[in-house]
Order: structure tokens, then sequence, then C-alpha cells
């Protein structure tokens, strides 16, 4: 590879860390949504300083590329980000029909209330 590409990968590496810690910085993002932004982003950066690590790693995993096990390790961060979401939004859509029903039960005792206040008001009359 190039001294340019890796150039490249470096510069890639910090400006993914560096709008992932802005972002926590500025409550845009929780911690736990950064935890795999932040490992991706160090291994990407850690591989971009000393790509030797790359080939001795893709050699002991008996991988044929070293940009294979790039693919691979990115589409496994991806995966473990998607199954993260997949179940934070599970559990919001079960607060928000648990909200909802709570919703429909007050505004029914609201809408009784009324009812109730209106007879005695009109029985007073």
């Amino acid at each position: 590879m190039s001294l340019l590409s890796y150039i490249f990968g470096i510069v890639a590496a910090l400006v993914t860390l560096a709008v992932v810690i802005e972002m926590l910085r500025r409550g845009r993002m929780r911690e736990r949504h950064a935890i795999w932004w932040l490992i991706a982003g160090t291994l990407a950066l850690i591989i971009g300083v000393f790509p030797q690590i790359l080939n001795w790693l893709s050699e002991l995993l008996g991988v044929g590329l070293p940009v294979n096990l790039v693919f691979f390790v990115s589409i496994a961060v991806l995966f473990l980000v998607c199954i993260q979401h997949s179940s934070e939004l599970t559990q919001l859509e079960s607060k928000t029909r648990t909200l909802a029903e709570r919703h429909a039960i007050l505004q029914l005792e609201v809408e009784q209330l009324k009812d109730h206040v209106a007879a005695l008001t009109d029985g007073k009359d």
C-alpha cells in the first residue's frame, strides 16, 4: 500500500474518533451507543499506524488476504451495533405501548370524572 493510503486510513480513524467524542461531549450520543464506534475507530487507528499487525493477524487466523479480515471485522462491528439498536428499539416499543395504555386509562378516568362533576352540578341547579 502507498503512503497516501496509510495516511488516509489514519486520518479517517482520527476523524471517526473525533466525531464520536464530540457527539458524546455534546450529549448527542450516549456512551452505550458510542462504545462500538470507539472500538472500531481505535482498531482502525491501530491498524493505520501499525499495518503489519493486520498482516500478522490475518496469518494467525488463516485469512487469505488482510483486507478480507478488515471487511469481516467491519461487518462484525456493524452487526453488533444493529443487535444493540434492535434490543433498545424493542425496549422502547414496549415502554411506548405501556405509556399509551396508561394515557388511555387516565383519559377515560378524566372523562368519567368530568361526567360525574357535570351530573353533580346539574343536580344542584
